[in-house]
């Protein structure tokens, strides 16, 4: 078999550059691991927001090229962040094309300028992908891409890159039990990741690797970002993933994950180790405080100390489903104590510390001095708030990983390079596994629809200016 384009992964990673590659007159196929019709997968598990650093994908482009390189540091290329910043609305346009449609309601709040896949989820706890715009917009995508005489290839999995006098020429792939070749003019990476594979997780973010939830679909196996490295493409941007905050139950109840998460109500309470002291700024948000809690020596340790005034208040704030009261209804837990010092004997908490960290906090918010902490609190994004009004609430917490950050390192074509920095011909990555956009200090998060739609635009139109010129 022999392709002019083969993309690893069948979800909108792999889907955007097969799709505008066979629009531009190339053969495409699509290499999907499972068999179902309706595969599961990360693309069809999300909530559809189309996002650039938690800005609408709609903004002005210096200021999307200014949030990728200040949220992730020196972990971004300027020249990838600059090819995301000034195609986010070209992507829109695309997809529009191909038959999505957008609404600017999400689960919870509104939220102004999204762009989100319609139809949005509903605010009810677990995971609900059917029927819903990512969904739609797959099966969508799939019509399109047969219609220009493109193939997905249900039940292939690829297994290694095929590499000729130092270029990508094809994919060695499996199917129904039998090995089989597939060659190619270009080959992109495009499998979400390694959120699903606890080994990875174990090597790049955590030694607790089983004691995190996976908010991720079942292929996001880090087959490509292997594939890549044997084949000799550079690697980098590695330990820092996209996530949430999640219930500590929600490792054993399917109806508390992805659906509800805590991310709200933990920018405004603390978040404290076993010990009762905070270990983590909670103004960097809920990725930050994900990552913080799977970097504890138990990453099923930690617990969000809130008040009652918050926690009335998290359905108000939150931008997905609220936690109150979905997370109890689901069959999360809520300790609740009339004072601290019975919270933290519920909460399994020293209580001298606890208190004194509380106390701490309170002083630092009511003196405006936070840099004073033990562990400083920003507050430029999510405003601290006291813990003052009983009763007063503890939740027992897991960090959720639904992407990981890093993977073949890419220009801003999205063709990977090889670790001297030269261009590794025919090979490209779009989506979750690629480097040079997310991480740093703060893990940095571009966002995965947005890198799906944009890289994979550019890797096809990429690959046929080179069919087109021969360079």
């Amino acid at each position: 078999m022999q392709f002019d384009v083969v993309a690893i992964g069948g979800g909108f990673s792999g889907l955007t550059p097969a799709c505008r590659a066979a629009e531009l007159g190339l053969s495409a196929a699509v290499l999907e691991a499972r068999s179902e019709d309706r595969y599961p997968c990360s693309s069809r598990y999300s909530n559809g927001v189309d996002h650039v650093m938690s800005l609408s994908i709609m903004t002005e482009p210096d200021q999307l090229f200014r949030a990728i390189m200040d949220g992730s540091g020196s972990n971004a290329r300027p020249a990838l962040a600059r090819a995301i910043a000034d195609n986010g609305r070209r992507s829109i346009d695309w997809l529009a094309q191909q038959g999505a449609q957008f609404t600017s309601h999400a689960q919870g709040r509104e939220r102004p300028g999204k762009q989100i896949l319609a139809p949005a989820g509903r605010s009810i706890a677990g995971l609900e992908w059917e029927g819903r715009g990512p969904d739609l917009l797959m099966r969508r995508m799939e019509e399109n891409l047969t219609q220009r005489r493109g193939m997905l290839m249900r039940g292939t999995k690829a297994e290694a890159l095929v590499v000729e006098d130092g270029a990508c020429t094809g994919v060695d792939a499996v199917r129904d039990g039998q090995p089989l070749r597939i060659g190619a003019k270009a080959v992109v990476i495009a499998d979400g990741g390694f959120a699903a594979n606890r080994d990875m997780i174990r090597q790049y973010i955590t030694p607790g690797a089983d004691r995190v939830l996976g908010r991720v679909g079942p292929g996001a196996n880090g087959d490509g970002i292997r594939m890549a490295e044997r084949a000799g493409a550079a690697i980098g941007g590695l330990g820092a993933f996209y996530g949430h905050v999640q219930h500590r139950n929600a490792m054993t109840n399917a109806r508390l994950w992805p659906y509800p998460h805590l991310d709200a109500a933990a920018e405004t309470g603390i978040l404290v180790g076993p010990d009762g002291k905070r270990f983590t700024d909670e103004g960097l948000g809920g990725v930050c405080m994900a990552n913080a809690i799977a970097r504890l020596a138990d990453p099923l340790s930690a617990l969000l100390i809130l008040d009652d005034a918050m926690w009335r208040m998290e359905p108000t704030i939150t931008t997905t489903v609220p936690a109150n009261p979905i997370m109890v209804e689901a069959g999360g837990e809520l300790i609740s104590a009339a004072d601290i010092e019975t919270l933290a004997a519920r909460a399994g908490l020293p209580r001298d510390p606890l208190a004194q960290t509380i106390r701490g906090y309170v002083q630092a918010i009511e003196s405006n001095d936070f840099a004073s902490l033990a562990v400083p609190r920003t507050t430029t994004q999510h405003g601290p708030m006291p813990i003052l009004t009983p009763p007063f609430h503890a939740i027992r917490l897991c960090a959720g990983v639904t992407g990981t950050m890093g993977g073949v390192v890419i220009d801003e074509h999205a063709q990977a390079l090889r670790p001297d920095g030269s261009v590794f011909p025919g090979l490209y990555a779009v989506g979750t596994p690629v480097a040079g956009l997310e991480g740093g200090p703060r893990a940095g998060y571009v966002g995965g629809l947005s890198k799906a739609f944009i890289l994979g635009l550019l890797a096809a139109e990429h690959m046929a200016l080179v069919a087109q010129t021969g360079r």
